[in-house]
């Protein structure tokens, strides 16, 4: 009713499709939650057991000692390294 007798565009969250656009929460969207499901959003995806799955993944490499390999790490050059040491001590 109000959307129709307004000359300015009436935008809603939950209110249904008769306003001219809808706030939607991309969190809502994207299923970051698992216990809140608002009625007015269509979860378009389940990230929050995606995220789950790999923090846990995460968790148990670093247990297993597979995370951080020598791939993820950096190193410094030998002689820089021998500079800093004299530098700091």
């Amino acid at each position: 009713y109000i959307s129709q007798r307004l000359t300015i565009p009436v935008i809603g969250i939950g209110a249904g499709a008769g306003c001219d656009g809808q706030v939607q929460v991309i969190n809502d969207l994207l299923g970051s939650f698992t216990d809140f499901r608002p009625k007015h959003a269509r979860r378009y995806a389940n990230l929050a057991e995606i995220a789950s799955q790999a923090v846990t993944r995460y968790r148990d490499e670093v247990t297993a000692g597979q995370f951080p390999g020598e791939e993820n790490s950096s190193t410094i050059d030998e002689t820089i390294f021998s500079a800093f040491l004299k530098e700091v001590e």
